[in-house]
C-alpha cells in the first residue's frame, strides 16, 4: 500500500507545502513539494504492491489522527437509537417527549431516553410522570453522565426480573451510582448482530470525525466483542479496552497485560487500563467534595489493595475521581502504590493537589466538553469554587501531562469539539467560563493524538488531514473543523477529498 501525498502542511510546522510518502502503512518520506516522485519497483521493499496512490491535498493540514481517550463505545453506538431528551428542561417535558416516542412503540418494548440534566431543574424527576407517559410499557431515562436513570414503576420491575433482585428506586424512580450501571449494562444487552451494527456505524462516524484511535472503557469488557468486530471487517479505528474490578480476575487469569496487541487483529486492538470508579458525579450531585457531599465508592483501605494486584498483574490503572476529596484520595493510592497511571475526569481540584500529578506522573485524563455541559450546574452545587474547576490551565503551569476524551455517550465522540471547549472555554454565544483556566492549543492538540504534534519520518502512519492549521483555529472553528481524510496505517478509514 503505497499513498503519495502531495502539497500538505504539517502541523506543528511553518506550514511550508510538503510532500508525503506513505509506504506499507509508515511515513517513508517527507520533502518540500514537488520533490518527491512517485516510486517505482526499484524504490520499494519486496512485497510491497506497485499500486500508487497519489493525492492531490492542495495545501491542506496534515497532522496525527486524533484520539479520544475516555469513551463508553456500546453505549455511544446505542444512545445514536435513543430518544434524545439532552435539551429538555424539566422533567414534565422530558416525561411528554418520551410519551410521544411510546406511541409508535412495539408492544413490551422498552422505550429508551438519553441525555436528562435534572441539576437545573425547577421540580425533580417523579416516577408518576413517566407512568402516566407510556401506560402499559417500561420506560427509562439515562441521564446525561451515566450516573443515573429514571425509571417508571414497569421498568423497575422489568429490570429487577432482568437482574434477579429489588431496585431500591424511591417516589422519584431515580437509581444512582452502582444501581444505575447495572440498568444501563442491562440496556446494552442486546443481539450480537444489532450492537455490532450499531458499533460498526459509530465506528464510521468517528472516523469521519478524524478519529484513529480510543479507550473504551465500557462497563462490560469488551476485548473479545471488539476481536470479533475487527475480524468482520470493523477495523476504521484502533482500541484499547479496559476492564473494571468485577472482571479484573479474568483478565489476571489470561494473562493480559495493557498494552498487549491481541493476536488476529491486525495491531488494531490492545488491552486497556484497570478502572475504578471511586466517586459519583457533578450531575447526579454525588461526586465527592471536601465539604461531605457526594459519595465515596471506593475507601483507601479497598483502593489500594485492589490497584496493588492490577498493577502487579501488568494493568495501568485508570481511577474515576470527579471530586476533590476523591482525587485528592486517588493521588494518595497512586503514591502508595508507587505506579504510574490516569485519573479520569479530575474537575475539582484542591490547589496542593495540581502539582501532584506532574510530581506522581499520574496523567490528568480530562473531558473539557463536560466544563461547557455543567458550568451552570456547576455555580449552583460547587458555588465559591469554581475557580478550581477543570483547572486545566493550573495542571499545564504544573507540567501536567492530560489526555482529553468525551466520555461518549455523556458527550459527542467529537475530539475536535473537546479541543474547542478546551481552548475556548465556550460554546452557544455565551462569554467564556472561567477563561484563565483555559488550556493552550499545543497542549490540547498534543493531548488529542497519541501525544504528538506534527509527523514524521517513521512514524505509524494513522493520519488527519483539515482544511485549516488545529493550533491557530479559534474555538468556534475548531468545533466545527471539517475533517477531509482520516487514515488508520495509510488505509483510508475516511475520505472527503
Amino acid at each position: 500500500m503505497v499513498v503519495l501525498l502531495r502539497t500538505v502542511r504539517r502541523v506543528g510546522t511553518s506550514g511550508a507545502p510538503a510532500d508525503v510518502l506513505v509506504v506499507d502503512g509508515r511515513i517513508a518520506a517527507i520533502g518540500p513539494a514537488g520533490t518527491i516522485d512517485v516510486p517505482t519497483s526499484a524504490d520499494l521493499p519486496t512485497g510491497t504492491s506497485l499500486d500508487v496512490e497519489v493525492v492531490e491535498a492542495d495545501g491542506a493540514w496534515l497532522g496525527p489522527g486524533l484520539r479520544d481517550h475516555h469513551v463508553h463505545f456500546d453505549q455511544w453506538a446505542l444512545m445514536r437509537q435513543r430518544v434524545d431528551v439532552q435539551d429538555c428542561a424539566s422533567a414534565e417535558e422530558t416525561a411528554d417527549r418520551l410519551a410521544d416516542a411510546a406511541r409508535t412503540a412495539l408492544p413490551d418494548r422498552v422505550v429508551v431516553g438519553h441525555g436528562y440534566r435534572d441539576g437545573l431543574w425547577p421540580t425533580p424527576a417523579r416516577r408518576e410522570l413517566l407512568d402516566e407517559a407510556a401506560p402499559g410499557l417500561p420506560v427509562v431515562v439515562v441521564a446525561a453522565d451515566l450516573h443515573a436513570v429514571w425509571c417508571n414503576t414497569r421498568a423497575l420491575a422489568h429490570f429487577a426480573g432482568m437482574l434477579g433482585r429489588a431496585l431500591p428506586a424511591g417516589a422519584d424512580g431515580v437509581l444512582r451510582e452502582q444501581d444505575a450501571f447495572d440498568v444501563t449494562g442491562a440496556l446494552s444487552r442486546v443481539p450480537d448482530d444489532l450492537l455490532d451494527a450499531a458499533v460498526a456505524e459509530a465506528v464510521d462516524a468517528a472516523a469521519q470525525r478524524g478519529v484513529t484511535g480510543v479507550v473504551d472503557l465500557e462497563m462490560v469488557f469488551g476485548l473479545d466483542r471488539w476481536a470479533r468486530r475487527i475480524a468482520a471487517g470493523t477495523d476504521g479505528i484502533r482500541v484499547a479496552s479496559g476492564v473494571y474490578p468485577g472482571e479484573l480476575d479474568d483478565v489476571v487469569a489470561r494473562g493480559l497485560r495493557t498494552g498487549d496487541v491481541v493476536p488476529g487483529t491486525r495491531g488494531l486492538l490492545t488491552m486497556g487500563p484497570f478502572k475504578v470508579i471511586t466517586d459519583g458525579s457533578l450531575g447526579t450531585r454525588t461526586a465527592a467534595t471536601s465539604d461531605g457531599a457526594g459519595l465515596l465508592t471506593w475507601t483507601p483501605e479497598d483502593l489500594v489493595p485492589v490497584l496493588r494486584r492490577a498493577v502487579a498483574a501488568g494493568l495501568v490503572p485508570a481511577v474515576h475521581a470527579i471530586g476533590d476529596r476523591a482525587v485528592t484520595l486517588a493521588l494518595d493510592a497512586f503514591e502508595t502504590v508507587g505506579t504510574r497511571g490516569t485519573i479520569e475526569h479530575a474537575q475539582l481540584l484542591q490547589p496542593a493537589d495540581v502539582p501532584r500529578f506532574a510530581q506522581l506522573g499520574v496523567v490528568a485524563s480530562v473531558q473539557p466538553e463536560h466544563a461547557m455541559d455543567d458550568r451552570d450546574i456547576a455555580d449552583r452545587h460547587w458555588a465559591g469554587r469554581t475557580d478550581r474547576a477543570f483547572p486545566f490551565a493550573s495542571l499545564e503551569r504544573a507540567g501536567a501531562r492530560m489526555q482529553l476524551g468525551s466520555d461518549a455517550p455523556v458527550a459527542p465522540l467529537d475530539p475536535w469539539v473537546a479541543l474547542a471547549a478546551a481552548v475556548g472555554r465556550d460554546r452557544d454565544g455565551r462569554s467564556p467560563w472561567h477563561p484563565e483556566q483555559r488550556m493552550s492549543a499545543l497542549a490540547a492538540w498534543r493531548g488529542s493524538t497519541d501525544g504528538r504534534v506534527g509527523v514524521a519520518v517513521g512514524d505509524v502512519a494513522d493520519l488527519v488531514l483539515v482544511p485549516s492549521d488545529p493550533l491557530t483555529a479559534t474555538s468556534a472553528a475548531l468545533r466545527t473543523m471539517p475533517v477531509l481524510a482520516t487514515a488508520v496505517a495509510g488505509r483510508w478509514t475516511h475520505r472527503a477529498l
